[in-house]
């Protein structure tokens, strides 16, 4: 190998003289090193490149290029697929599951405990985020959805857990997670929170049921006394109702026959006082045609005339008796 002689301060040094000559192999290398490069990113994923480590841009779905390594490198989140994380409890491969109580015990605001379980579905919004932000995203998912499923049962009552306030849970858990993980800047989007099953414990769900029970008695027999009350107080009411429309009927038949009394009277004390006998003569007639139709009538002769007296009839439909 050919040399070069170079002097330094007193000494001379031999430098040995390259001469690199470019061949096909060399060049075959360079191309395939190159084709190293070429990637396809699925429908489903997103490429997320760095380029000596640092992040640099992201690349859709389709055939893509990028420096081989170790000059870039890619990872291919799959940002549509829904992950899945189970809290206090895990499935088995045959299908069953298996309880997890220190993840599922946990504390009621009155200081009850109760055997929660529930599943978290969530799914990558920000995958750049998802990648260099959070070290591992299961774990701060899984242990962000307990804290925040804690959190919010204990500031619920037992009985509310237990039976009507499941949804109320649910939702306050979502949205609670769901801050959490923003806070860390985790590029997570919470899909859905389920709880799948929240009851007493083991020791304790047989004096819960009981409770409960009693608690079911009780609303029927309210629904029941409801029931009746709504059915009572409508007729009670309708019955009201009716005897006050008789009452104002009666009341202003009353008025109204006064009123014609004393119309009436007024009438014929106008009259009277035009003609005082005729009126009077006429009053007791009238008073005597209501009255004598009712009465049997016997005709009496006068014994020292020998003839009849004379008596008005005052029923022309009918004969005197002793007058033909």
């Amino acid at each position: 190998m050919a040399a070069r002689r170079i002097i330094v301060g007193d000494q001379e040094v031999e430098i040995p003289d390259f001469n690199f000559k470019i061949t096909p192999v060399i060049i075959g290398i360079l191309i395939l090193w190159l084709m190293s490069g070429i990637y396809i990113v699925g429908p489903d994923e997103v490429g997320v490149v760095r380029t000596f480590g640092a992040f640099t841009r992201v690349t859709q779905s389709g055939l893509n290029w990028k420096f081989p390594a170790p000059i870039e490198t890619v990872k291919t989140p799959k940002v549509t697929e829904v992950k899945r994380i189970e809290i206090g409890f895990r499935t088995l491969r045959n299908g069953q599951y298996r309880t997890v109580e220190k993840e599922s015990l946990m504390l009621t605001g009155d200081e009850n405990i109760v055997d929660a379980e529930m599943i978290v579905q969530y799914k990558i919004k920000e995958p750049v985020d998802y990648l260099f932000k959070i070290v591992a995203p299961e774990l701060t998912v899984r242990e962000a959805a307990e804290a925040s499923l804690r959190t919010v049962v204990g500031r619920n009552k037992i009985d509310e857990t237990l039976t009507t306030g499941k949804f109320t849970i649910q939702e306050e858990t979502k949205l609670q997670l769901q801050t959490i993980l923003d806070k860390y800047q985790s590029g997570i989007h919470v899909v859905a929170v389920q709880l799948q099953d929240v009851s007493p414990p083991k020791e304790v769900i047989g004096a819960f049921k009981d409770v409960a029970s009693a608690k079911e008695d009780k609303n029927r027999m309210i629904n029941q006394a409801e029931g009746y009350r709504n059915d009572v107080i409508p007729k009670a009411r309708g019955e009201a109702e009716s005897m006050i429309r008789n009452a104002e009927g009666f009341k202003e038949s009353r008025i109204k026959r006064a009123e014609g009394d004393a119309a009436k009277f007024n009438t014929v004390l106008k009259e009277y006082r035009k003609a005082k006998n005729i009126t009077e003569k006429r009053l007791y007639l009238e008073t005597m045609e209501k009255v004598l139709p009712d009465i049997e009538k016997i005709i009496i002769p006068d014994k020292n005339s020998g003839n009849m007296l004379n008596l008005l009839n005052l029923n022309p439909g009918q004969k005197i008796k002793g007058k033909e």
